[in-house]
């Protein structure tokens, strides 16, 4: 008798019983995460640990360039900058960070570096925030002292003004009063003292400071943007003892005519100087004398702007005749 004919698909399961998968043998297991995916490479648990454990053991420069490009990208934003600072010069590293913290980057106003870019608005972000009287100087003296070699610039658009003690039953004009003429004798608040950083900072080029509190709101006053005579008088020294920098510029500063000529009389013999900006402010004729003078022993000085101020024919032909 002869067996019966079988079609193609049958035929196939006869010559091959493993095709069948009624009798195929399955594995079914107990651990629900159990996956047939491959156990990772020892390469890559290397490095997941080195960025897991590097805030305790950073380790970097002993490696091969191809794993330590991996630890890079893999490293977190928030780490602690005695760590990062000294030890990571990847610029890719330092975009993620910039980016993790500012939502606008522009490498073009930092020499198309993403490290400095960091660095100086870092240190921006602590004097803006910084109270007098208030805020401990530890954060800033450590912080400078792993930045000041990427610091050219600062740009500082707000400073916060000393607290005021409403329940002390001391009046601020007691208190200026007995600090002595260094001090003042107005009852102005104060505001952050460039003296404390400006001689340890090598690479700065450019100072702009404006004095003054930003989105204030409701709570504005006018004494949150007053330059006062004790700020002056202790940036004009700040300043002329930082023989390196190039750029000054205060503006919105509501600079009186007394004030710009305590710090132009700083400037008079300054090695380095170029740029003298003091726009939008108060300052009237005697500044514009004052200018002149500056002007004509200042040699090195190219730019002097003093738009939206008081100046008048007086002390525009001072500075003509200079």
């Amino acid at each position: 008798m002869e067996p019966p004919l079988l079609d193609e698909n049958e035929q196939n399961l006869f010559a091959n019983p493993a095709a069948d998968p009624r009798k195929m043998r399955r594995i079914i297991a107990e651990d629900p995460e159990w996956s047939l995916a491959t156990v990772p490479r020892l390469i890559d648990i290397c490095v997941k640990h080195i960025v897991n454990n590097f805030a305790e053991n950073p380790l970097l420069d002993e490696l091969k360039p191809k794993h330590k490009d991996k630890v890079l990208e893999a490293l977190a934003t928030d780490l602690p900058l005695k760590i990062t600072a000294p030890l990571v010069s990847d610029e890719g590293y330092w975009k993620r960070c910039c980016k993790s913290r500012w939502s606008v980057c522009d490498t073009d106003q930092y020499g198309n570096s993403w490290k400095r870019m960091f660095f100086e608005r870092n240190m921006e972000d602590l004097i803006e925030n910084f109270v007098p009287e208030s805020t401990e100087l530890a954060e800033i003296t450590e912080t400078l002292e792993l930045s000041k070699d990427f610091i050219k610039r600062l740009r500082i658009r707000q400073l916060l003004p000393q607290i005021k003690d409403v329940s002390s039953g001391v009046t601020q004009e007691d208190e200026i009063s007995d600090q002595g003429s260094d001090t003042g004798t107005d009852d102005s608040l104060d505001h952050f003292d460039f003296g404390l950083i400006i001689n340890k900072l090598p690479n700065l080029v450019e100072l702009s400071i404006t004095y003054g509190v930003r989105n204030c709101g409701m709570n504005f006053e006018w004494s949150l943007f007053e330059f006062t005579q004790k700020d002056c008088s202790l940036l004009a020294r700040a300043v002329k003892s930082c023989t390196h920098l190039q750029v000054l510029r205060l503006q919105r500063c509501q600079i009186e005519d007394e004030k710009a000529r305590l710090i132009i009389s700083h400037l008079l013999d300054h090695p380095g100087l170029k740029v003298l900006d003091l726009s939008h402010n108060r300052i009237g004729d005697k500044t514009g004398r004052a200018v002149g003078k500056l002007l004509s022993v200042n040699k090195i000085l190219e730019e002097v702007n003093l738009c939206d101020n008081n100046i008048l024919a007086e002390g525009a032909s001072a500075i003509a005749f200079s």
